[in-house]
């Protein structure tokens, strides 16, 4: 499983670094399945070490956040199927 599948990413942009032609910044902000989850930092740190693994990608921004707060509700069907939650 996934943390987009989840519902885990609420946003997630890519803009042109300036003056650096086919160089890009990505910025990420996802949250957790409870505000005291312990995984936070492992998996900011995983997200931005994958994130610049991708060709054009100089910069990477990941940030946790916990407003909204995570629901169920923000899975995706494919998630809810394979987690056997339909």
């Amino acid at each position: 499983m996934n943390i987009v599948d989840l519902g885990l990413v609420y946003e997630c942009n890519v803009l042109p670094v300036d003056g650096e032609a086919g160089q890009h910044k990505a910025t990420v902000k996802f949250t957790l399945t409870a505000p005291g989850c312990g995984m936070g930092d492992y998996l900011k740190m995983d997200v931005q070490g994958k994130l610049l693994t991708v060709p054009g990608i100089k910069e990477a921004d990941v940030e946790v956040v916990l407003d909204p707060p995570w629901n169920q509700s923000m899975m995706s069907e494919a998630a809810r199927l394979q987690l056997g939650m339909m």
